[in-house]
């Protein structure tokens, strides 16, 4: 594994299955939107060739950094994966970022801003939101919006969560308070993950701010969501909603 030798100050997360498509592109625009992160794909043994794509990428930029996972265990232990990597090499910040285009990495530079221009330390991170003023969704059936913000409002009424877009995927957090919330002991593994950690940043008593962005569908590729995800992120926000409940004086 090819891995930067100076730790910039923040590490792009990448997850990678079957992206072949769409890798590329991603990457180029992540580092023109901010030339000083690095990033590091993880990629899940994809059979398409990505990981090749990828090892190609990390030949020609010393910012790019690979790792290849041997099967494809979900988003979860992906960025788990880039976490603790991210960590051992020191980047004060990591963020989590789709690979098929739907997050626009030229709004990173605000997303990283949010959080290091934060002059009372008690912000952990920022998420980019689609359902805060000025966020918006493009080429989304109806029901996949039902759905999300559907889930959003579930998870955040169940949970007392003060974020509007708690399944989002395009975040910033900072590595000190990740050691502080014990990130490695999250099992979820969909959009579930983002919840989890979304909860214990809350409970620890850290904000997370959301800055708008627009979601743009996939345009290459097939999407990874499934009925088992979003089984997953209901069974376990109800248990969490019900143990929350009954802790109550």
């Amino acid at each position: 594994m090819h891995s930067p030798h100076v730790p910039a100050s923040a590490l792009v997360i990448i997850p990678t299955y079957n992206e072949i498509e769409n890798l590329e592109s991603i990457v180029r625009r992540v580092l023109d939107a901010a030339p000083a992160v690095h990033v590091l794909i993880v990629d899940d043994g994809s059979p398409d060739g990505t990981g090749e794509l990828a090892d190609r990428l990390s030949s020609a930029d010393e910012r790019i950094a690979v790792i290849h996972r041997t099967e494809k265990n979900g988003l979860g232990a992906a960025y788990l994966a880039g976490f603790a990597h991210g960590r051992a090499a020191g980047y004060p910040l990591l963020v989590e970022l789709d690979a098929d285009g739907s997050h626009p990495p030229e709004r990173l530079p605000a997303l990283l801003s949010a959080v290091t221009d934060d002059p009372t330390g008690r912000v952990a991170g920022a998420i980019g939101s689609r359902w805060v003023r000025g966020g918006s969704v493009v080429n989304w059936p109806w029901l996949r919006q039902v759905i999300s913000r559907g889930g959003s409002w579930y998870a955040r009424t169940m949970l007392g969560l003060p974020v509007r877009d708690v399944t989002a995927g395009y975040r910033v957090y900072r590595s000190d308070v990740l050691e502080q919330i014990d990130v490695d002991s999250v099992e979820s593994r969909g959009y579930c993950f983002q919840i989890d950690l979304t909860r214990r940043v809350h409970g620890a008593g850290y904000e997370l701010v959301e800055v708008p962005i627009e979601f743009r569908e996939r345009e290459a590729g097939q999407s990874k969501m499934s009925s088992s995800i979003v089984a997953e992120a209901m069974l376990r926000v109800t248990r969490w909603g019900i143990d929350r409940i009954l802790r109550r004086p």
